[in-house]
């Protein structure tokens, strides 16, 4: 009997977390080859998560990194449309909203092979953000559309998208609750109390004033800091000409391996973020996340004040910290099985 071939698109951190549940659900029931863009390009950015997890290489790997938008998403379509013609998958599979996301799903509309978009129905609607027109260019042109939540059903609902969608739950959840199941996630050695940080928004840290107003913020906390700078942030930092060894209530590391990056949100007091992915891995631990943005796409996160939103005065994020959270919800996003039920849908549909 002949197996259906699944040609996936990664290329960021969210993807290669969302893209290790999906390649155990496929075994056995699809093909699934893989390509890498390169869009994260850092080595604690992308290998070693394919080293702790004991992902597959890639069967592919591009050079997608660097450039502005348009230059890295166009170098991304060269490259991903000679493959597609190579491979002749019978669906694209992307993640999310990234700029890799984006160039694969036109690369396959465009050669008329049907896109799957994971994680599809987000919305800020804050069109400002690169990810924004990602996520909503790539679910009008996908086949099937795997929402995390009824939220983003209703969205696709309002943009006159019903056929296809299907409310699945959220893939990360899956290795999330893998992880813990197995207490997998890395002990940090920090000893006393701590907030875990990580930002990497062109809004928060491309601005120098931007940056040093949220540096000098977390600097004043009343409890310790941990933060993973993203090499774009120590990047402009240096080039702004900010000395990090002047923020002294302020431990700087460097990105985290995805297991480590888990044992800092799970043993930290609470989570500061800027991440879409971060923001629900915290709520599944039952972490306090505060989100440095004006609005975020997980909107039920925000629910009883698990998630806080916080921008323009970012003196608040002390009282953030000290606010009441009245509810968690053990079911949001799923059940932890969802990349399965995308493989059951998938090769129902290719019979």
């Amino acid at each position: 009997m002949k197996k259906n071939k699944i040609l996936a698109i990664i290329g960021a951190r969210p993807q290669f977390i969302k893209h290790f549940p999906m390649e155990q659900a496929c075994e056995g029931q699809l093909i699934l080859k893989t390509i890498h863009t390169g869009q994260h390009y850092d080595e604690n950015m992308s290998k070693v998560f394919f080293d702790q997890l004991g992902m597959r290489k890639p069967d592919y790997m591009l050079s997608g990194g660097g450039g502005n938008h348009g230059e890295q998403t166009g170098r991304m379509m060269i490259e991903i449309e000679r493959i597609v013609r190579d491979e002749k998958p019978d669906v694209v599979l992307v993640y999310g909203d990234t700029n890799s996301t984006l160039a694969g799903a036109l690369v396959a509309s465009k050669l008329q092979i049907p896109v799957a978009h994971i994680e599809s129905g987000l919305r800020s609607y804050n069109r400002e953000m690169p990810e924004e027109i990602n996520r909503v260019l790539t679910d009008h042109i996908s086949t099937w559309l795997f929402t995390p939540g009824q939220q983003a059903v209703e969205n696709l609902k309002k943009e006159g998208i019903k056929k296809g969608v299907y409310e699945i739950g959220d893939v990360m959840k899956d290795l999330v609750a893998y992880v813990l199941g197995k207490s997998m996630f890395v002990k940090p050695g920090i000893e006393e109390t701590y907030v875990y940080v990580t930002l990497h928004r062109p809004y928060n840290v491309d601005n120098k004033e931007r940056l040093l107003e949220v540096l000098k913020n977390l600097n004043q906390l009343d409890l310790k800091v941990v933060f993973a700078i993203h090499p774009r942030t120590r990047i402009n930092a240096q080039n702004f000409g900010i000395n990090l060894s002047d923020f002294n209530n302020i431990v700087f590391i460097e990105p985290q391996p995805y297991f480590q990056n888990l044992g800092y949100i799970y043993y930290a007091e609470a989570l500061i973020t800027d991440s879409g992915g971060m923001q629900k891995e915290a709520y599944w631990m039952k972490k306090r996340c505060i989100t440095v943005r004006k609005e975020t796409e997980w909107l039920e996160t925000l629910k009883g004040g698990a998630n806080r939103l916080i921008y323009a005065d970012l003196a608040g994020l002390n009282d953030c910290l000290k606010a009441e959270i009245n509810e968690w919800d053990e079911h949001l996003y799923g059940d932890g099985n969802s990349c399965y039920k995308i493989v059951e849908i998938l090769a129902k549909n290719f019979e």
